[in-house]
């Protein structure tokens, strides 16, 4: 009876105080204020709550239960924040999806799947079990059963420090994280049409065929309309990023079209478009710097401001409830680990890194049960009990993986191998990409080579050196046009740089010719790397007396890249690394194939090898014991090689070859490059050229 008497005076004091802030803090309704509040939460909360270790998405939940209607009233959740909070989640889905590659089910399928379906079943077995005796319906304990099956891979920041990101545990679960948030979200969409009385013969008949066209065409769609347009329009870098965000919110439009909830459909978008957008290139910087810097705090605002921490004071089954979905989740996605651990006989350390990643609950969770909360499947009560388990798992998964993931074993098949071999690949690459110099004179092509100094510079942490050579007269003097135009190709390559924040330095030069420009700014600040654009062919006069790039190719002590793109770089499909040059070094072919695999992975498309022997008796180095990776695709061919080359090319292949020996008379790169572009003038070509010092082997 005491504590009866404490808790309701408890609850009067808190109710009082509420009334008293009410009265002190009145709803602010001039547009500016609001949007300064939001701005200064968004600014503060995160840096606050990282500097005690703890997710910035707590803190930005808890400022909006602070000054929402619930707290102290500062804002009201009108049209305005419900606006912003939707477009939020779009974009936090649509966030989801770009991190998500198809490629992650064929990697490790069997792994994925069976973990993708323990992850599922199991919690959606345990939820509506545990949900049900609490009152709950049988589709509201089936909705928040879902919200337990889906997760949120909060703590892959943690493994990527940590090193593991290629351990086959992180793999299948990336893949299981794609099986189960599918099908997560579409348990969600049955449920709001069961819950509308919408759920007939007709509704699935309409459903299923309906939903197989949809997501072929979002997957297929998409991808080739963003080729077409970023063929067309790639030199408008704001044009590409309204192209992505019209992407996003038709394909979320049209999934409500077919009745299924837009967060689908934005998911979906980002699956699709990710293969169009290099990780480290400008447009993906702008998409996430966009995305996780306005929107998606917008939206977990919003969410604090649905809750009523009175709730859990003014009735004691709020309690319950939060204790309930926090314990039913934990032992669902243990189990969900520890059954697949069991299965392929993973030791704890991978159990619990397994557990750790899964067990976090933010995007989809919060998607759902805001979807749930609108159609008023669930109540206050329910959405605060998300929320507490919200709190608690994102508190635990970073803390749980951190912890284990440094115990966790490699795969003893070919551990020491395969870290030995990206230990020797990450070093080759990074020396190569430590200082890279781009020359920028074309405007049309400018985009392209910058991108691909972009993406080679960034992932190996180094500096990017746009150069700009003005060749000066006779006289010496240089006119003031010329130096208009370098200032402004310059500046575009630096905003270029900064807008995927990457390191750069700038150069204009006044010389005697392009070539000997290049070649001496790239001597002065200690380039490492050299990339040129190519017209494809040379002429006669070049092939004699010999043009700018013979003169670069025969004269750097730099390695080259000369690259001609017919394609945007965003339109790679896939990687193709030829070689047919039988006194190819170890050392030149090991940091040829660093190029191509980090040239693959940030573009996202495939990398296949060809081998090609142009004599019966002829020796090629043994690719295997140089690619311990399995997913590399090695092939080896004999006859000629333009002509075996050329009957493997696709219109949106990259392919890159190794510099051919050349004679008087003949290109610097060789015949076959050339003759190769003539006859796929469709196709990007990149040819890799190692001066002399750089072509010894390996000690």
């Amino acid at each position: 009876m005491n504590i009866e008497l404490q808790l309701l005076n408890f609850r009067e004091i808190i109710l009082t105080q509420q009334l008293v802030f009410a009265q002190i803090f009145q709803p602010i309704t001039d547009p500016v204020a609001i949007f300064l509040i939001i701005l200064a939460i968004m600014l503060v909360t995160p840096l606050l709550f990282e500097r005690f270790k703890l997710p910035g998405i707590i803190g930005l939940i808890l400022a909006g239960i602070l000054v929402g209607p619930h707290g102290l009233g500062l804002l009201e959740r009108d049209k305005t924040i419900e606006l912003l909070g939707t477009v939020g989640l779009l974009f936090l889905m649509f966030l989801g999806g770009l991190e998500t590659s198809l490629d992650d089910l064929k990697r490790n399928a069997n792994k994925a799947l069976t973990f993708g379906m323990a992850t599922f079943l199991i919690p959606m077995v345990i939820g509506t079990a545990a949900m049900l005796p609490l009152g709950y319906s049988f589709l509201a304990s089936v909705l928040v059963a879902s919200c337990f099956a889906s997760h949120t891979l909060l703590a892959l920041p943690v493994l990527s420090k940590l090193g593991i990101m290629r351990n086959q545990v992180v793999t299948a679960t990336l893949g299981g994280t794609l099986i189960t948030n599918v099908l997560a979200l579409l348990v969600l969409a049955i449920v709001v049409k069961a819950n509308q009385g919408n759920l007939t013969l007709n509704f699935w008949l309409f459903l299923i065929p309906s939903l197989a066209i949809y997501t072929f065409a979002t997957l297929w769609g998409v991808p080739n309309l963003g080729r077409w347009f970023f063929r067309r329009f790639g030199h408008d870098e704001g044009a590409e990023f309204l192209f992505v965000l019209a992407a996003l919110f038709i394909v979320s439009y049209l999934a409500k079209l077919i009745e299924i909830e837009p967060i689908v459909g934005a998911f979906l978008a980002g699956v699709a478009i990710t293969q169009l957008i290099p990780q480290m290139s400008p447009l993906m910087n702008r998409i996430q710097f966009i995305g996780n810097t306005l929107f998606v705090p917008i939206f977990l605002i919003s969410v604090g401001m649905l809750v009523n921490p009175l709730i859990l004071i003014q009735d004691a089954r709020g309690i319950l409830v939060a204790v309930v979905m926090i314990g039913a989740e934990f032992a669902s996605k243990f189990l969900a680990a520890w059954g697949t651990a069991k299965v392929f006989n993973w030791k704890i350390p991978s159990t619990m890194v397994m557990f750790g990643l899964s067990v976090a609950q933010a995007a989809s969770t919060l998607a759902a049960i805001t979807v749930a909360f609108n159609i008023k499947l669930v109540d206050e009560l329910t959405v605060n009990g998300i929320i507490a388990m919200i709190l608690v798992s994102c508190i635990a998964s970073p803390w749980i993986v951190e912890r284990w993931g440094g115990r966790i074993q490699q795969e003893p098949a070919h551990a020491a191998s395969s870290k030995t071999e990206d230990l020797e690949h990450s070093a080759a690459f990074s020396n190569l990409a430590n200082r890279v110099l781009v020359p920028v004179a074309n405007p049309s092509t400018e985009d392209n080579l910058l991108n691909l100094a972009i993406i080679l510079t960034k992932q190996g942490n180094g500096t990017l050196l746009p150069l700009h050579v003005i060749i000066s007269d006779k006289h010496g003097s240089v006119g003031i046009t010329a130096k208009t135009q370098q200032k402004r190709l310059l500046d575009t390559a630096e905003t270029l740089a900064h807008a995927a924040v990457t390191r750069v330095e700038p150069i204009g030069r006044i010389d005697d010719s392009i070539d000997l420009g290049i070649l001496r700014a790239a001597q002065e600040r200690d380039a490492s790397l050299v990339i040129c654009g190519w017209k494809g062919y040379s002429t006669y006069r070049e092939n004699f007396f010999g043009g700018v790039i013979d003169n670069i190719v025969r004269r750097s002590t730099a390695p080259v890249l000369i690259t001609r793109f017919a394609q945007p770089i965003e339109n790679t499909q896939r990687v193709l690394l030829a070689i047919t040059d039988h006194r190819v070094s170890a050392s030149t072919l090991r940091q040829t194939l660093s190029l191509a695999k980090i040239l693959s992975e940030a573009l996202k498309a495939p990398l296949e090898v060809l081998q090609v022997f142009a004599e019966p008796k002829e020796y090629l180095p043994n690719l295997e014991s140089l690619v311990a990776d399995t997913e590399i695709s090695i092939q080896k061919v004999r006859g000629n090689s333009v002509r075996k080359i050329s009957e493997l090319l696709k219109a949106n292949d990259l392919l890159v070859l190794l510099e051919s020996t050349h004679r008087f008379g003949q290109p610097a790169l060789g015949k076959e490059p050339e003759a190769i572009a003539r006859n796929h003038p469709e196709t990007s070509i990149t040819i890799v050229h190692f001066p002399e010092r750089s072509g010894t082997p390996a000690s």
